[in-house]
């Protein structure tokens, strides 16, 4: 890997690390106060997911694929900051549009996002998404100031704001907690005991987390250089290509929201169909799962793909053929060794990792989620390669040309998912919807590679074939190896409580990793050195002084 990207990769992910971690300590505080399956906690995974649905929708694709190659060409211009300036002030005066339509809109949404049950179930979703919703646009804030930070090759702040966001949720849960005490402990799992005051201290600090991760990125600005002016006026400032390639980029997300529409309301309707308030996986369950399968994903995929959008975005303008080619190459053998790694430990890991996470809910709801995240993380190795690809489709601004992916990706979830529900019984909807998403994200890559390949030429794909193979032979005989010693472990030592789920997973995890990466070394896998090299250059200062300490 370049020194730039792994530079890059290596300060997003440092700053990623710290608040997934946190993210895991937000939920488990979440958990605490809610619970993790019951009427309150599914109500609020619906309408707090909604502005994470929604900021997806821009974020996660419409400004990730107009922002970035826009913004990276017009530094390359004089007249740069003036058409970011204009990009910003769009952005701004658009996200304020649609977060006052779409909060006035709240019940409608709870409605396309879940299925009618117990109606004051219902009542607590729409209650806690007029406070959720607003948080889409410093969600959209957050992605904007923060592209432009990126586009200027500053990473840190970007990644290292969610952490602030997850401070201050925690304390927002925590007080609540103190206030009204635990799930466990009162009522609060049913959604007829909750009040108005219950509903804005639980929400209202979810989004204040929100609004304090936007915020912190103005300082950031200032410190890069970049002083953003309201400028108005869109005729030739050169928006029209921009606005079409964001077009595209809704119709595609759009068409992948009709799959998770679809997960959503089956997910919502498992407990009633089960006929049990708890223990049964539905939409808190989905988004716990969800959190543990994103973390690998965020460190790694999330920090390699983002730092390698503003390189991919600037060969795809000098129409550099040969870099874009070696760049998706790299990302592809980059995050493959990463997730296939992560899919090794999670999976023979799923049972105290799901645990901890979920450290003061029952057994019966953490079997629950685990499950879920079996399902999900079958997928995790095809999601990543599936991101890299769209970030190669957005570096050449063809936000048309994902839509018929994206468009069979969907089928496979909704047709997966609604198979699913006919054929099994309710505690196994939610796994089916999981297991569903994995197999679209490797239709999605398999059919994306099929596309570039006519652009570029060629993918290097008997190179990336070939590194994923070694490392899904060194993950199985690590995976073995691990579940060898974690059986052993459980079965000589019989630990129980929370010190004998970290002993697990402090003793297993390393054996796997130790495993794989011994495997990859005798296979003479030349990637993992360049891929190591930037972290532990981060970290050889610190074991030097650490080494140099007086004993």
């Amino acid at each position: 890997m370049s020194d730039g990207i792994g530079r890059g990769a290596a300060v997003m992910a440092s700053g990623t690390a710290v608040s997934r971690l946190l993210g895991l300590l937000r939920g488990m505080v979440l958990v605490a106060a809610v619970g993790a399956t019951g009427q309150a906690a599914d109500a609020f995974a619906v309408a707090n997911k909604l502005p994470n649905v929604l900021y997806m929708l821009l974020a996660g694709g419409l400004l990730n694929a107009v922002l970035v190659p826009q913004v990276v060409r017009a530094y390359k211009r004089e007249d740069g900051q003036h058409y970011v300036d204009r990009l910003m002030t769009l952005g701004v005066l658009a996200l304020a549009g649609m977060t006052l339509v779409l909060t006035l809109a709240a019940p409608l949404l709870v409605r396309i996002y879940s299925t009618p049950g117990v109606p004051a179930q219902q009542t607590l979703a729409i209650a806690f998404a007029y406070w959720c919703i607003p948080q889409l646009f410093f969600y959209g804030l957050y992605a904007l100031l923060g592209q432009v930070l990126i586009a200027r090759s500053s990473f840190a702040p970007y990644t290292w704001a969610p952490v602030v966001n997850n401070i201050v949720s925690i304390a927002g849960f925590a007080v609540f907690i103190v206030v009204f005490g635990t799930a466990k402990a009162g009522d609060v799992q049913l959604a007829q005991t909750w009040t108005a005051g219950k509903v804005a201290l639980l929400a209202g600090a979810a989004t204040l987390g929100v609004v304090a991760q936007a915020l912190v990125l103005l300082p950031a600005l200032r410190r890069a250089g970049v002083h953003l002016r309201p400028r108005f006026g869109l005729r030739g400032s050169g928006l029209g290509r921009a606005g079409n390639v964001a077009m595209w980029t809704l119709v595609g997300l759009g068409i992948g929201q009709l799959g998770y529409v679809v997960v959503s309301r089956v997910a919502s309707s498992a407990p009633a169909a089960a006929d049990q308030v708890v223990g049964i996986a539905g939409n808190a369950a989905y988004d716990y799962a969800f959190l543990i399968f994103m973390l690998p994903h965020s460190l790694v995929t999330v920090s390699i793909a983002t730092a390698l959008f503003t390189r991919l975005a600037g060969q795809a303008h000098d129409q550099d053929v040969d870099a874009v080619r070696a760049s998706l190459s790299l990302g592809l053998r980059a995050v493959g060794l990463f997730t296939v790694l992560a899919t090794a430990v999670i999976g023979v890991l799923v049972v105290p990792i799901t645990s901890l996470v979920l450290l003061t809910a029952s057994g019966t709801d953490a079997s629950a989620v685990a499950l879920v995240v079996v399902a999900m993380i079958l997928g995790l190795t095809m999601f990543g390669a599936w991101s890299i690809c769209q970030r190669v489709f957005y570096a050449y601004e063809d936000a048309r040309g994902l839509v018929p992916i994206q468009l069979a990706m969907a089928g496979v979830v909704v047709l997966g998912t609604l198979a699913f529900r006919a054929l099994v019984e309710p505690r196994y909807w939610v796994a089916g919807a999981g297991l569903s998403m994995s197999v679209s994200y490797g239709v999605g890559a398999v059919v994306a590679l099929v596309l570039l390949r006519r652009r570029l030429g060629s993918v290097d794909g008997p190179r990336v074939l070939r590194v994923h193979v070694q490392a899904l032979v060194a993950a199985v005989v690590a995976a073995l190896v691990g579940g060898a010693v974690l059986a052993a472990l459980v079965l000589g030592l019989h630990p129980t409580g929370v010190l004998g789920l970290l002993l697990q997973v402090a003793v297993v995890a390393p054996v796997i990793v130790a495993v794989y990466v011994g495997l990859l070394r005798l296979m003479r896998v030349s990637e993992l050195d360049r891929l190591v090299r930037p972290v532990m250059a981060r970290l050889r200062p610190v074991l030097d002084r650490i080494r140099r300490r007086p004993r």
